[in-house]
């Protein structure tokens, strides 16, 4: 692996991550680094090549990111794509103008086959573009690789220095080859074997687990959620019995779910501790509805419990968290905006009486997740257990938190997922719960009026948990959970389906 690093240098652009998550498809290790990695460190990590990822400024403007134009001097080969690739041009001495007439999504595209990139592609084919600035000139000593209608230099490069871009975005499913085209520069520019896989990873994770923990002891923050519980597989595996696993039970888990969780870890041979603590954290969150400040709450009460648990125990030197790349990105990473901080990293306290917190999993998305669960031997039930985040219905009540809120939602959401398994959709949708409104209708039940909450149900689609599309669920199953909700669930007298895509909207309501 440490043989075939392609590091992505961010640039702000909100989905960069989806870059990496696509060269390891082409089974090449990548990481993502800020642009503001100095060269020095860059060389020391001796990557196979580097990609400059997209991003909102413009490059002519002062207060833009660039790069120190010695990172294109080290004989590794670059791809610059949209921002990255006007930012090569600019670097190099060509030039960059606002466009008079903008591109945004699906473009017909002509590529000159004789780049290394399009060779095993066609002619002609739709990318996805998505920029107001185009590369009006590109450098001395390049040339141009691509075009459409409005942009004369979709893609260009200078084969000789290695240096190679394109001005829209490969690593979206939109962009037709897409992935042949990332796959082109790892391998055959860059010179990549495409041999990284989820056994490595795990063999090289605990190598490096154990290398950080020395001798010390670990505490595992385990939800019961996929997540956590493939961390806490690979952290059994590097330390042993000197992990201890906590779940808090925080009083916003599904139905049934603190015993099920229980249930999984009580015989896995693991130090397992479960700690109800309901009261406390529902007491912090009385009368709080804004979203951010419930993450926030739970995130330092959170660490708190562990805090106590670990005195309890004895010595405790390590917090070990399911944190995965999507938490990263939506908790903001360099110049990214924030979306959402996650109870687990944006969600943090400034002081934590831990020597340090491991994340074994921060550099992975969801689906390499489940195959290293699959790797480690877990059982299928908890490798495909549906996504929970860790504010639990915390972040599914809308408006401020009350007990009966919570009873309500769990009881709409036990029905919803019911009828979608009964269905035999549990496997094809990655994602559906139920959301509890804080709006109320008018409804009629019986001969009588009611004015009772709006339940949404949602479903998504997705391969990464970084883009998704709303999930078709069939008429018939939607109904049978609308009429098992409205007649078995008090409260409740309507129910709607969210049928809003990643983006704009997030998976989770808040």
């Amino acid at each position: 692996m440490e043989n075939e690093l392609i590091i992505v240098l961010d640039f702000g652009g909100q989905y960069n991550q989806l870059i990496a998550r696509r060269v390891r498809e082409c089974g090449v290790y990548c990481e993502v680094r800020s642009y503001r990695t100095p060269v020095e460190e860059i060389q020391k990590l001796a990557p196979k090549g580097i990609i400059f990822t997209g991003g909102p400024n413009s490059v002519y403007e002062e207060t833009s990111p660039h790069v120190d134009k010695a990172v294109l001097d080290l004989g590794i080969p670059v791809l610059g794509i949209c921002y990255g690739a006007q930012l090569m041009a600019y670097t190099l001495g060509g030039r960059v103008r606002s466009c008079e007439t903008s591109e945004y999504g699906k473009t017909e595209t002509f590529y000159d086959k004789t780049c290394e990139l399009f060779a095993d592609m066609p002619e002609k084919a739709v990318s996805w573009m998505s920029h107001t600035d185009y590369v009006a000139e590109v450098p001395e000593g390049f040339r141009i690789t691509a075009h459409t209608e409005n942009c004369p230099a979709a893609a260009f490069e200078c084969p000789e220095k290695k240096l190679y871009a394109v001005q829209f975005h490969p690593e979206v499913n939109h962009t037709e080859q897409g992935i042949t085209m990332l796959d082109s520069f790892v391998k055959k520019v860059c010179g990549c074997a495409g041999t990284w896989n989820m056994k490595n990873y795990a063999k090289t994770a605990v190598e490096q687990i154990r290398a950080k923990v020395g001798d010390g002891r670990a505490l595992l923050a385990l939800s019961g959620g996929v997540d956590s519980s493939v961390a806490c597989a690979l952290m059994a595996k590097a330390i042993g019995d000197r992990l201890t696993c906590v779940f808090v039970d925080h009083g916003l888990m599904r139905k049934n779910e603190g015993d099920e969780v229980e249930a999984a870890f009580r015989d896995r041979s693991v130090n397992f501790i479960r700690v109800d603590a309901s009261e406390r954290f529902l007491s912090k969150l009385e009368g709080v509805s804004d979203p951010e400040a419930k993450r926030k709450i739970i995130g330092e009460e959170f660490i708190r419990v562990f805090e106590d648990e670990a005195k309890k125990i004895g010595r405790v030197d390590f917090l070990v968290q399911g944190t995965i790349y999507p938490d990263v990105i939506e908790s903001g990473t360099g110049d990214a905006a924030v979306i959402k901080s996650h109870h687990n990293v944006g969600g943090l306290p400034d002081c934590v009486d831990f020597r340090e917190i491991i994340e074994p999993l921060r550099m992975l998305f969801k689906d390499e997740v489940r195959k290293l669960g699959t790797e480690l031997g877990l059982a299928d039930y908890l490798v495909w257990r549906q996504p929970f985040p860790g504010p639990g219905l915390a972040v599914r009540v809308i408006g401020d938190i009350t007990r009966e809120k919570l009873d309500i939602l769990r009881d709409a959401d036990f029905i919803f997922r019911e009828e979608i398994a009964k269905a035999g959709l549990d496997r094809e949708i990655n994602q559906y719960f139920a959301v509890l409104t804080d709006m109320r209708s008018v409804g009629v039940m019986g001969d009588g009026r009611t004015y009772d909450y709006i339940l949404a149900l949602r479903g998504v689609t997705t391969s990464d948990f970084m883009t998704a599309d709303f999930a078709r669920i069939p008429y018939d199953v939607l109904e049978r959970a609308s009429v098992r909700i409205v007649n078995e669930v008090r409260h409740i007298n309507r129910v709607c389906y969210d049928i809003t895509s990643k983006p704009p909207a997030t998976i989770e309501w808040e």
